[in-house]
């Protein structure tokens, strides 16, 4: 049995309340064990507009991550990378990096790097720059250039992207410490480079293709407008308003961190992938032991504690995606996870074989991850059949 019927209906109704409070106008969620999936679609596509459906296409945000950490694994597979070899010849960019002596200090006063920038490196988020609690020079320095973790790089191009990059020290040796986001913008265009064709298009070829993925993408054909979910924040009240995003806009820099929209069945498609092991039917995508590689912790003791409140205690980071480390909650150890700021979530348990992905338009805010993830995991693993 895959799941309980009468449990499983609990799902449903726990996520109608955030639909029926005006939390968010809709949502659409997919649990999916041992040959049985469970869709539902919820609400409306925006406030007062057509209901949604499930092939609704949202923006996924950092759920971009694991797609682009096994794009690199691919390319790991078949020769063209190796995780522990320099990228200087890749991304000439990121070569003779130098290193800030003190993270509140000013851009001038640095170092140079202790050794090259490896593929691991950006994998695991140690290659030097990201998110850095408190926004010290380097992440102003970082917004100011259009290179922050989120949306707002958009307009520039690949060559221009890394040219910005390049300009500035790291703000911690490469391998030391845990920075989020970053490292997955410069894979892609890692990819893109080892590959010798754009980012977008590998993605496509190598990955959407095989899996069926017909409708992730870093943009949305305007003829498939209509089916793209509005997307809400919290203005000053918490009370949700529209966000100026344009539906059609094709973007100049391909962020492998944040960039994809996707559809509910397409990420389950995904997901469902790394559970078999890397295979979707006919079609391998990566071995086996990529894919537990994928899942499992990268990081030392002392770095998940730097993380913090990114990864929680029993939270590691292996390539693309937290991993959970130690059952403190439902979630089996071994679990890959993660989530995206603007209001989806998804994970995959290998121990019981389920996959969750929980799409909706409500974006993250200050007060960290919404009730509605909790709720979501909480409703798939209550409903277990065995």
């Amino acid at each position: 049995m895959g799941f309980s019927g009468v449990r499983l209906a609990r799902l449903r109704e726990v996520l109608s309340r955030y639909v029926d409070s005006g939390t968010m106008p809709g949502l659409v969620a997919a649990v999916s064990r041992r040959g049985e999936t469970r869709i539902e679609a919820l609400g409306a596509r925006e406030f007062g507009g057509e209901p949604m459906r499930r092939d609704a296409i949202f923006r996924i945000a950092s759920m971009t991550k694991p797609i682009t950490a096994a794009a690199v694994l691919i390319l790991v597979e078949e020769c063209e990378l190796r995780l522990d070899d320099p990228v200087d010849q890749l991304l000439p960019e990121l070569a003779d990096r130098r290193v800030l002596t003190r993270l509140d200090g000013p851009l001038t006063e640095t170092v140079p790097a202790n050794r090259p920038i490896t593929p691991r490196d950006l994998l695991t988020f140690r290659f030097g720059l990201g998110y850095v609690p408190g926004e010290p020079p380097i992440f102003q320095a970082l917004a100011e250039a259009g290179l922050a973790p989120g949306p707002g790089n958009s307009e520039l191009s690949v060559a221009e992207w890394m040219r910005r990059l390049g300009e500035l020290p790291l703000a911690h040796q490469p391998g030391e410490r845990w920075l989020y986001s970053t490292g997955s913008d410069v894979l892609g265009v890692l990819v893109e480079r080892a590959s010798g064709r754009p980012f977008a298009e590998f993605l496509r070829e190598r990955i959407f293709e095989p899996l069926g993925m017909r409708d992730t993408g870093f943009h949305v054909p305007a003829d498939q407008a209509h089916r793209l979910a509005a997307s809400y924040e919290s203005d000053a009240s918490g009370a949700p308003v529209p966000r100026d995003d344009p539906r059609d806009a094709q973007p100049g820099f391909p962020a492998g961190g944040s960039g994809l929209v996707s559809t509910v069945d397409d990420y389950l498609a995904f997901y469902r992938m790394l559970l078999n092991g890397g295979r979707n039917g006919a079609h391998r995508i990566l071995s086996r032991a990529s894919v537990e590689l994928m899942r499992t912790d990268q990081l030392t003791e002392q770095q998940k504690l730097t993380a913090q409140p990114l990864l929680d205690a029993d939270v590691g980071w292996a390539f693309g995606h937290a991993v959970i480390t130690r059952r403190t909650g439902l979630s089996t150890p071994g679990t890959q996870t993660w989530s995206g700021g603007l209001g989806t979530t998804a994970f995959a348990d290998p121990a019981e074989d389920l996959v969750g992905v929980l799409l909706t338009q409500r974006a993250m805010d200050e007060s960290g991850y919404p009730n509605c993830f909790k709720d979501f995991t909480t409703t798939a693993y209550q409903a277990l059949g065995d």
